[in-house]
């Protein structure tokens, strides 16, 4: 069977309101909570069952901490300028603007209101 390996992330956060905010105005969508035990509280972004992409959520319970030295997650943002620009507007900081990756795409970086660095990509036949 042909699929992905990665099946789901979680980007831990220090305030779950403020980060809920930013990446729902990013990346323009809606993320639902899941139900956590009484300390924790996560909330997914939007996924298709059986669907080839990785799914994920924000997360904080006691442990978990933003950084900008973990792992790194790749959002796919067709939309480079209004993706970096929402990441501007709503509190986080452009690191690195679109930047050609040959024939894999394009990729930008930002790092999110709670300090954590996260990227996106486009594929170069992408417009």
């Amino acid at each position: 069977m042909d699929m992905n390996v990665v099946g789901w992330f979680e980007i831990p956060v220090a305030d779950m309101d403020r980060a809920k905010v930013f990446y729902e105005a990013v990346f323009e969508t809606e993320l639902n909570e899941l139900p956590m035990g009484p300390d924790s509280q996560m909330f997914a972004f939007p996924w298709i069952d059986n669907a080839p992409q990785a799914a994920g959520a924000l997360v904080k319970y006691e442990g978990s901490k933003p950084s900008p030295d973990g792992v790194r997650i790749y959002f796919t943002a067709p939309d480079f300028p209004g993706t970096l620009g929402r990441v501007k507007e709503h509190g986080g900081e452009v690191l690195v603007e679109e930047m050609s990756i040959g024939e894999h795409g394009f990729v930008g970086t930002f790092k999110d209101t709670e300090g954590n660095v996260i990227s996106i990509h486009r594929r170069s036949d992408t417009a």
